[in-house]
């Protein structure tokens, strides 16, 4: 009988908080069963493995980032939108370091997968903030790969403390902005 007030969506909750805490590849049931009260076994009647259960705490992730930047670039376009997708994309990392490394490499296979939509979603909004720059078809893939890259570098870097010279991170980031900015220009 599963422990009350426990239920799957509890369970993802918890193991994206630890991961968190943690570090995504630390993340296991045995501490996560510890967290929540119960002994490991009973974390299996809620997710059916440890995969099972990163590929949970990846749909939790995606769907908040998703919702995290479409929020910020709500109703903007061009420099603004980009701007508020990449604030937000970048804040999102900073502060959910384990749960936005399980999005990494997590498949979306079968239209069924609960990854799927947040994911599609996803893709349409940097498509959206990449079309306001007329960027064409036949180099959005190229586009949205750059784009990614470069937001995800910065902020997982930053999250992992990797800019620890002298200078602020903030002003650094303003001028990658700058700097996709006057490309996406150049190439739209």
């Amino acid at each position: 009988m599963p422990r009350a007030g426990l239920s799957t969506a509890a369970v993802v909750r918890a193991g994206a908080e630890l991961a968190d805490e943690i570090g995504y590849q630390n993340l296991a049931m045995a501490p996560l069963a510890q967290r929540l009260g119960v002994r490991t076994p009973s974390l299996y009647k809620h997710v059916a493995s440890l995969a099972d259960l990163q590929h949970g705490i990846a749909t939790l992730a995606i769907t908040e980032l998703d919702q995290a930047t479409r929020d910020a670039m709500h109703g903007l376009s061009g420099r603004a939108a980009l701007e508020g997708f990449a604030r937000a994309f970048r804040a999102y990392v900073v502060e959910h370091p384990g749960r936005y490394a399980a999005t990494i490499g997590a498949l979306t296979t079968g239209e069924d997968n609960p990854l799927r939509e947040p994911s599609v979603r996803m893709v349409v909004s940097m498509t959206a903030v990449l079309r306001g720059y007329g960027i064409p078809d036949d180099e959005m893939d190229h586009a949205l790969r750059a784009l990614r890259s470069i937001i995800h570098g910065f902020a997982g870097l930053q999250a992992a403390g990797g800019f620890q010279w002298t200078g602020d991170p903030e002003r650094s980031f303003e001028w990658i902005i700058d700097f996709i900015d006057r490309g996406l220009r150049d190439r739209g």
